[in-house]
Parts: structure tokens; sequence; C-alpha cells
């Protein structure tokens, strides 16, 4: 494989036999020769053997010599007769030659005969040599026989020689070793490996070598990343080491639902592992019956390629009790669900990771240049091409493949189309994982493509859920099929390639008419339809960013979308006539950050809004002159950092989370009746006194920062599935109820900069769940001696804090617990915790 760091590898010598064997005719032609011959042959090695491949009416010396020279290994078998022959001699001496460049190895075998013998002509060996002491070329073969006999071979591996009784078990070793350092030498210079090498030995070092069971390797990714020339890899690297093999492609094409393509699917396995194109399997009963009945005497490896149905794996390697034990089954899919239907351990599947910058090139390289090292001309055409590929190994090949030979005008043509127009070949093949997912998978995996990809994946499922979709199960199957990840933080990622092709998808009915597609995310066409007024039935989704747009121009725009059910826009600025404010009634979703307006169109009915978010908005109440409608279907509101003043939550009984954090005008939440669902509430930076959180029982997350509140809201102890509770702020704040500790589900306590409180209630202990106590910034000067009695806790932070003395029990977490302590303030006490914590 060229090297992934760019290096330019070393030139290979091309061979036309792998192994040349040299060996004394009326010893062992008949005997171990043939058998190792032929095992050679059996495994797919190049041999040659003098009476299989000499061609008659020509010089056989010059024959041999010249197979000597093409041959990239040499066995040289030793018996009590090969130093009789002059002419095995002459053949040692070439080959001693040839064992010395970089390009070829020898490697000696001693059959019945002790490597002493050979080293210095002794015993039956000094005996046939005797004969030549006389001879000019006496000395030149000595030293060959000693200079052989001294490499590293087979003399140890079975007992210190041969003997008939381990024969058998002996040539297979030899014959795994020759296959081991074939494989290693044709991996390193296929360049259709690039980026391969340290992926399979990553999955190859994760077998369980001696396992005694069966072991089902699962590997997964997106279409076009590498799977299959990654388990066709790891099939040539380890195959050897398996009695039968087969590598069965696109299982998924076979089959397509199709009964008899499973079945000439288990016929082609059975042909393979049992070595017999013969194989007659009547129905694909049949075929599960023959293949626990046949395949069970032998270990095999067999990789199934593209699978994409639990029915598939059930026909061709459904129960481990088919297979002996240590065979490996690999499957490649593109729907992680699969695996896990079928039972294969999380720990053994395998996410294929798209290429490295360095990786991509050198691939590309390959495949427009033939080498590693382009022409100087090209080098940032290269790296424009790669750029677009994002490491997708299908899209490398292909451009590579498609200009190779070409002109540098027509590399920047090339490119230049990329840009607007999609590559074919890898949206085709892409769209495959699109068109097995059920309707409304389909529906949620464009809306990511067009519009939801880079947002929270929290807020991507308050969208789809709003629109009337599973969220969390469709994304989570989505992510199963490779179609999109969830980033470390939480985001919604997608390939740039999945990406083009959904938006392909949306895009190719109507390629020239924007107003007929269904979903807009394009700035430009938006506002041309927004402005012209072109707006159709046919658009349920917008997604305007950075416009400058006027309000008025956008709200008359939407006046013919009728079946709109989701919006974003963030223009900030303009006043509009009352006459002219609209929003479609059908909205689910309404997202416009820096709405500019101080309410909501009265003409708006809202009756199927389900999600509204105006973050740093001018609204500072719903409805103009405190009109009254209530929202029987919101659930989500976010209206954090705008200039609300009150709000009535008698008109969202179906409201689940309220975000109002950092509405500094905010004075008033009324709450008439209890809220059932009310999960969520943040009002930190307003300055609501009037809260009663018992009607609030449901209520799971909880932040507040009120700077004139003494006592915690009524009710807060009353909340028993409340899991985290953040204070911050709270300078008036002088202490906690006792009764805090009824949070019995509460696993993060938050008490930031609450500079006042000056103790923490003592059975705070009890709160069992607890894992993360954060106390920056607080007046408590020491910590209940009972705290290390949370035997859950993992963190404890008392960054700025006043605290000078830790309880003794928080000591005693740390050898148990592993709990992290971060930033004590007292500069002794922070030494001791160093030497105790994780910073």
């Amino acid at each position: 494989m060229a090297s992934s760091s760019g290096t330019v590898p070393s030139i290979q010598k091309n061979f036309k036999y792998d192994v040349f064997l040299s060996f004394r005719g009326e010893d062992t032609r008949k005997t171990f020769v043939d058998h190792l011959y032929h095992a050679l042959h059996h495994k797919g090695i190049i041999t040659y053997k003098d009476d299989e491949r000499m061609e008659k009416g020509r010089n056989i010396s010059d024959e041999l010599i010249r197979s000597i020279e093409d041959s990239k290994f040499h066995i040289i078998v030793f018996s009590k007769n090969y130093a009789s022959s002059s002419w095995c001699l002459n053949e040692l001496v070439k080959i001693m030659q040839c064992h010395n460049t970089i390009d070829q190895t020898a490697y000696p075998l001693f059959y019945d005969v002790e490597p002493t013998e050979v080293r210095k002509q002794s015993g039956a060996v000094g005996k046939a040599f005797a004969k030549h002491e006389k001879e000019e070329a006496a000395e030149r073969w000595r030293n060959a026989l000693s200079e052989a006999a001294g490499l590293a071979g087979w003399d140890n591996l079975i007992e210190s020689s041969i003997t008939y009784r381990h024969e058998a078990k002996f040539i297979k070793k030899i014959v795994e070793d020759i296959s081991l350092k074939l494989h290693s030498i044709n991996f390193s210079v296929d360049e259709n490996l690039v980026g391969m090498e340290t992926r399979v030995n990553d999955i190859v070092s994760s077998l369980e070598t001696g396992y005694e069971g069966i072991q089902m390797i699962g590997i997964k990714g997106m279409g076009g990343g590498g799977k299959t020339t990654l388990a066709r890899a790891i099939f040539y690297h380890i195959s050897i080491f398996f009695e039968g093999k087969s590598f069965v492609e696109n299982v998924r094409e076979v089959s397509k639902g199709s009964l008899s393509g499973l079945k000439e699917l288990q016929k082609h396995v059975l042909s393979d592992v049992l070595n017999d194109p013969n194989i007659d399997i009547r129905n694909v009963s049949d075929g599960k019956n023959m293949m626990k009945k046949m395949m069970c005497s032998r270990k095999v490896l067999v990789v199934l390629d593209y699978v994409d149905h639990i029915e598939q794996l059930e026909a061709l390697a459904g129960n481990p009790n088919w297979f002996k034990p240590g065979s490996i089954i690999i499957i490649t899919t593109r729907d992680e669900q699969v695996l896990v239907a079928h039972g294969v351990h999380v720990d053994n599947i395998h996410n294929v990771n798209l290429l490295l910058d360095e990786e991509a090139l050198c691939l590309f390289h390959m495949h427009a240049f033939k080498r590693e090292i382009p022409n100087q001309m090209y080098e940032e055409l290269s790296g424009k091409v790669v750029r677009y590929a994002a490491g997708l190994p299908l899209t490398i090949k292909v451009l590579g493949s498609f200009l190779c030979g070409r002109t540098k005008r027509e590399w920047e043509n090339t490119i230049e189309r990329l840009e607007t127009i999609p590559l074919k070949e890898t949206l085709e093949k892409l769209e495959l994982s699109y068109v097995g997912l059920e309707d409304d998978l389909q529906q949620i995996f464009l809306d990511v493509a067009c519009i939801l990809k880079g947002e929270r994946k929290d807020e991507a499922i308050r969208v789809l859920e709003s629109c009337g979709f599973c969220a969390e199960i469709g994304l989570r199957v989505l992510e199963q099929r490779s179609l999109i990840t969830i980033s470390s933080d939480g985001h919604l990622l997608m390939h740039d390639h999945i990406q083009e092709m959904g938006r392909n998808i949306v895009r190719r009915l109507h390629p020239y008419e924007p107003k007929r597609h269904n979903r807009l995310w394009i700035k430009q066409e938006i506002e041309d339809i927004l402005v012209n007024e072109l707006g159709t039935e046919a658009t349920r989704c917008i997604k305007l960013v950075d416009s400058n747009l006027h309000p008025a121009v956008i709200m008359k725009g939407l006046r013919k979308m009728n079946d709109l059910r989701f919006i974003h826009v963030n223009t900030h600025f303009g006043e509009v006539d009352e006459a002219d404010r609209y929003l479609p009634n059908t909205l689910r979703s309404l997202h416009w950050p820096g709405y500019p307006l101080e309410c909501l169109p009265n003409t708006f009915q809202a009756y199927r809004l389900v999600d509204l978010a105006m973050v740093r908005s001018k609204i500072c109440q719903l409805w103009k002159w405190g009109e009254y409608k209530v929202l029987n279907k919101l659930r989500f509101l976010d209206l954090k950092y705008s200039n609300l003043r009150t709000f009535d939550l008698g008109m969202t009984l179906q409201l689940e989370m309220l975000d109002l954090r950092e509405c500094n005008d905010f004075l008033e939440l009324h709450m008439p009746v209890t809220l059932q669902k009310l999960k969520f509430l943040n009002l930190s930076g307003s300055n609501v006194s009037n809260l009663n959180l018992a009607l609030t029982p449901h209520l799971e997350k909880l932040t507040l920062s009120i700077k004139d509140m003494r006592h915690l809201p009524n009710g807060i102890c009353m909340l028993k599935h409340l899991k985290y509770l953040k204070l911050k702020s709270c300078w008036l704040l002088e202490q906690l109820p006792e009764d805090l500790c009824r949070l019995e589900c509460l696993e993060e306590l938050h008490l930031t900069d609450c500079s006042v409180l000056q103790d923490l209630p003592n059975n705070i202990c009890m709160m069992k769940r607890l894992k993360y106590l954060h106390l920056p910034y607080i007046g408590v000067k020491k910590l209940p001696e009972e705290l290390g009695l949370l035997e859950g806790l993992k963190e404890l932070n008392i960054e700025g804090a006043c605290i000078s003395h830790l309880p003794v029990s928080i000591f005693q977490l740390k050898g148990t617990h592993n709990m992290s302590l971060l930033y004590p303030k007292d500069p002794i006490l922070k030494e001791v915790c160093n030497r105790c914590f994780r910073f």
C-alpha cells in the first residue's frame, strides 16, 4: 500500500514465480517435495519445480537460472544426498547470489538432516559432498552450503528434523508462512489500498486469536466509504489461516428480496468453502440445513458484503453452530441495526473512517497520475478535488480515473462544474441508502440534508417532532444506517456528499423551478420567490439566513405558501404595518431569531404551532392588545434574550419547555393551573417573584438566577422528577431548606456565585443519585462531614469558594469512584487535592 504519509514507496520488482523449489530429486521428488508443491499450488502460490515447469527442448541450465532469478522466494530442501549433486550445488550458488539482493529471500529446510551437518559438511552431508573435494568449484559450494545453513528457515518448527509423522503439519506451517510473507508484499504495493493498512491492522488486532468460539465482525459506514475494500483486504490478509473461505460480494443486489437470490448466495458460500462447484440446493431452507451440516467440520472465513436485511444473514450465517469453532464471519453494511439484530456484539462493530487529507491525496494521485507524486502544475488542482471529495474513497477514485490524462483546462472545467452539478456516480451509490428507508424516515433525512444539518440534536428533534415525526427514533435509525452522525457536542452532522444527494432528490424533479421544491435553503432562490410573490403550496420548509430582506417583504411573500410547516428566518430590523403582518396558520415550527416586532400578527391563529423560537427578539407579548389565544399544541417555547415582560401559562397547557433566560424585563409568570407536561424551565436573569413550582410536578430541569431571591420558590422540594437544579447569582439567598433532600432524583446541583449562602444542608448526603455538585464562588466555608456518603458523586467543583477544609469521607470516595475535585482556592488544600484527585 502506498504510504499514508505521502512518501514514495520503493519500487518493487515483479516476479514470475512466488517460490522456487531447490531439492535432490532422488530423495524427495515423489514424497515431501511433491506434497509441498501441491500444498503451495492449492493456496494459489505460483511455484517453480523443475519437472513441472521446464519446457522441453530448451537448455536446462539456462531455464533454471532464469527461473531462480524470476522467483521471489527460494526454498532449499536440504536432504542427505543434496550435496552429492553438482547441479543442486550450482543452483544453490545462484540462489545465494539472488538472496543477497534486496528483492529475494532464501529459506533453508532441513529434511532428515541437521543444520550443523549442512553448515560444516559433516555426517551424511559430508559423505555426499566428499566426491567434490577436488573439483574447482568445491570452495564456492562449501561457502554456499555454510551460508544457506545459517539462514533462518524451518529446522525447528516441529522438531530439529522432519519425520514422516510430522510432514503434513510441517508443510501446512511452511505454506502459511510463505502466504503471510506474500500477503504482506502484495498489501504494501496495492495502490487500491491507500489508507487501509492501519484500518486493516486495527481490526485484525482486535480479533481474538485462539478463540474457540465463532467471531462475527461488523464493518459499517456510508456508501462509497471503503467498507468492501477494507473487508477484502482483511479477507486477503487472514484467509490463509482457514480451511475454507468465501467472499460474497453485494449480498443486497444479488438477493433483492428474492428467495432464488438467497439460494444462489448459499450455493456460492458452500461451493467456495467446500471447493466443490457442483453443489445443488433446492431452496433456502434446504440451503440452511446443508450449510449447518457441511460447514461445521472446518474452520472458515466468510465475508458477506453489503448486507441490508436480517433475512440475508439468517440464510447465510443463521446460527453460530453452523460453523466450526475458530471461524470468522465478517459482515459489511450501511445499517448497524442489521448487525445488532443478528447478535453481533457492539465491541465487534467497526466504523469505517473516511480518508485523511494525505491519504486522500495519495489515492487520488494513484488514479489520476498512476503514481504518488503529481505533476507540480496540478498540485493546487489536486487539493481542490480532494477537498470536494471530503475523504470519500469512491469519489476520489471516480474523479481520479476521469481526470487521468486530461489537460489542465479540462481539470479546471471539471472542478468548476462540480460546484454546481453533483458527481452522478457518487450520488447514485449513496442514494441506495435513502431508497431503503421508510417514507417518514426519508422525510426526516431530507429535512436534515436541506435544513437541519449543523443544528443541535435537541433543537432538531423539536423541529421534527413539531412536524409530526418520531424524531428520536428516526435520527437513531439514520445514524445506524450511516446517513448522519452526532458530534461529541451534540450537533447533527452529515457528509457533504450525502447532503448533496439529499438536496439533489429535492431539486431534480423541477431543477429550474425552485417555487415547486418542497424545501428551500438557497438564499438567492428564496429571496426571488418572496420578493416576486411566487410562493406555492408545494413549499413545506424554508431556511433563510443572512438576508437583508425587509420583514414586510418576507411576510407578504409567505401568503401563497398555504402548506408551510417550518420556517427559519433571521432578519433583525424593520417595522411592518398592521395590515401587512402575516404568518401562515399551517406553521408547526417557527424560528425567527431577532424577530423585529413586539408581537405576533393578530391574524396568526397558530392552532398548529408546536415549536416557537424567537431568540434575541423584540417581542414583549405574544399578541397585541393582550388578545388571549389558547395554543393547544405548543410544546416548546424559546424566547431567551427577548423583551418579554409577562406570560400566561394558561394559554399553553401542553408546554414541555419554557426558556426565558436573560429576559431582563420579565416580571410575571402566570400559572393558573397545573402544568403536567412542563419538564424544562429556565428563568435565569429574570425578576419573577410569584413562582409556584408545586404546579409543575414533572419538572426535570430548573435554572433560576434571581438576584433578589431570599428563599427558594414554593414547592421546589416537591419536584420528585427533578434531575438538574441550577441556582446562579442568587446574591440574597442565605440558606437552603432542609427538605431539599426530598429531591431524590437529583443528579446535578449547581450553586453558582451564591456568595451569601453559608451552609449546605447536612442531610444532602441523602441525595443518593447526585453525581455532580458544583459550588463555585459560594460563601460556604465548610462542607457537611457526611458528604462522602454520596457514593455516586463523580465531580465536586469548589472553584473560587472559601472552603479550607474537606471532610475526610471525600478522600475515601477517590479510591472507589475516581471522583474529580475541581479548583480548590485554598493553596494548602489545593496541594493536598493535587495528590489525591484528578484536576
